[in-house]
């Protein structure tokens, strides 16, 4: 949806074009209305503008003035000037400036219809262009490697992907088919006189160490990598061919020495290798990953410049006694800080799924869940300045009464109705808060109707940005701001007709038109009749 902004320091020309026209029906969401230049560029600074509509001679600045600072600052904001003289210099300088159309006074709404139709379909066209598959290539190309890490590393963490999802991901940023084939990781972490340069000059060894790696195994290997969350540089990688498996390890194992050796020939630095068993791809990347990490924090911890094999220990051998879907991400604190209610329920009937099929007996997993669903619970609600106590009732003294619940059946269905309570609380202060802007709007227009009503003077005078007023005001009362000003001065106008004597440009003024003509177009555009024929029909009774 689109946004207009119309200037002219004549209030008539200003109310005419904004208030009667069907701008909905042209995809026109919001028109602002500016009095003067200087409160024109205040709109500009703060809200989204597609189209300005601007008179030429205005006091202090002229249009083209304006122009000329919208085409510096705002250059996708497309210019109509509107201009009572029909001297071509003006249009001469208009065309210098960029405008993107000229229309003269008096203009009819049919002519402006056709100007802005055709500025906005302009507009559509060079945002086609903007996301033209063409131009999506080369800025994919540009941001290739950090997409790929990015996407490795949340595979890495546990997100899960459907195929649907997955597949196409890869296609897109042209990552080797690992679908369903054995892979195996090596993890680097770098170490010594690495760690004494800034971050800029460590992330070029990184770099270099990346490109030594490619050197080195795609001759042989598909490969994928990333630097985690724990500054470690991790290599996914897959045969190219079906050799048999003790040549493949003994191959990756030989190659991944050579890196190693590289690295401290070449850029006179140390680092500490880990090669880790092979896996089937995806459903084994995370598990292999937190064995990496595992065998790094156990076997190799704080030494320097180590080489090791996964195959090397006996870890493979144990199980993996993780709750892997309590951690994995997004995690329920990431989703009930971004206020997704329904994926917070389903991470948790997943977490709850996973005990009770796994350790259902075990006392000690329960604790886990307990200890990290109630510390999620307790980080929301504290960052939104409520305590659990208030918003738990009964359910906040389960927390203190040491361990409360025995069995996975009671924790989850605790956990559960205390998501509701949070979701519930949340959902209320959020209705609070946009009736109480509602509310508050409406007493400014109804108080100041004859005054400026303009959306930037009311988000001025409730403390709000412009556009996120205009949508909130859209979504409570599926109405635009603008529209309820206007709809309030036609009942006024009425109101007034039928039950006093005052003169219709009296009226007019009170409802904030500087004309009377201008309230007797927009009148009889919304009633289908002149404001003394309504009047006259309205008072007929009465006398």
């Amino acid at each position: 949806m689109y946004q207009i902004l119309i200037v002219d320091d004549e209030m008539h020309v200003v109310e005419r074009l904004a208030g009667t026209m069907d701008w909905e029906s042209l995809g026109v969401e919001t028109v602002h209305r500016a009095y003067s230049v200087q409160e024109a560029l205040v709109l500009l600074q703060t809200t989204t503008i597609d189209i300005l509509i601007t008179d030429i001679q205005m006091p202090g600045m002229t249009g083209l003035e304006l122009i000329a600072i919208v085409r510096e600052k705002w250059k996708r904001t497309k210019c109509i000037l509107l201009s009572g003289y029909a001297d071509f210099s003006y249009a001469q300088e208009a065309i210098h400036h960029g405008t993107a159309d000229y229309l003269l006074k008096p203009v009819s709404e049919e002519q402006v219809r056709e100007t802005v139709q055709r500025v906005l379909q302009q507009i559509q066209a060079e945002w086609e262009d903007i996301v033209s598959q063409q131009r999506i290539q080369h800025t994919l190309k540009e941001n290739l490697p950090l997409l790929k890490g990015n996407l490795l590393n949340e595979l890495l963490q546990g997100r899960r992907y459907g195929a649907d999802i997955w597949k196409p991901r890869m296609r897109e940023l042209s990552i080797p088919d690992f679908q369903d084939s054995p892979f195996a990781m090596i993890m680097v972490r770098m170490e010594e006189q690495f760690l004494h340069y800034d971050a800029h000059s460590l992330s070029l060894f990184e770099y270099a160490v990346s490109n030594i790696a490619e050197e080195l195994f795609s001759p042989h290997y598909d490969l994928w990598h990333c630097k985690d969350s724990h500054d470690y540089l991790v290599f996914m990688l897959k045969c190219k061919t079906s050799s048999i498996q003790t040549e493949v390890q003994q191959h990756l194992e030989r190659t991944s020495s050579e890196l190693q050796k590289a690295v401290s020939t070449y850029l006179k630095g140390k680092i500490s290798v880990l090669v880790s068993n092979w896996g089937q791809f995806p459903e084994d990347v995370t598990t292999l990953y937190n064995q990496a990490l595992s065998l790094f924090r156990k076997r190799i911890g704080s030494e320097h410049n180590l080489f090791m094999t996964a195959a090397d220990t006996q870890i493979h051998d144990e199980p993996y006694r993780t709750l892997q879907r309590l951690y994995e991400l997004p995690t329920l604190t990431q989703l009930l800080e971004a206020g997704r209610w329904k994926d917070a329920r389903e991470k948790l009937l997943a977490v709850f799924e996973e005990l009770n099929n796994q350790w259902s007996q075990s006392q000690e997993y329960v604790l886990e869940v307990y200890f990290t669903v109630s510390a999620a619970f307790s980080y929301i609600t504290h960052k939104n300045g409520k305590q659990l106590a208030e918003l738990m009732g009964p359910d906040y003294y389960k927390l203190t009464e040491g361990l409360p619940f025995r069995s996975v059946g009671m924790l989850r269905d605790w956990s559960l109705r205390v998501l509701d309570q949070l979701k519930a609380d949340m959902d209320k202060e959020v209705q609070d808060s946009r009736s109480l802007i509602v509310q508050r709007v409406q007493q400014f227009v109804d108080q100041h109707l004859s005054e400026d009503v303009s959306l930037q003077t009311i988000a001025d005078h409730i403390y709000l940005h412009p556009v996120y007023l205009s949508k909130i005001y859209k979504l409570e009362t599926n109405q635009n701001i603008t529209d309820y000003v206007f709809q309030l001065r036609m009942e006024k106008a009425a109101y007034l007709l039928k039950n006093n004597q005052e003169k219709i440009y009296e009226i007019a003024e009170k409802l904030g038109y500087q004309r009377a003509h201008s309230f007797i177009h927009v009148f009889k555009k919304h009633y289908n009749m002149t404001p003394q024929e309504y009047r006259d029909i309205h008072t007929a009774g009465k006398l």
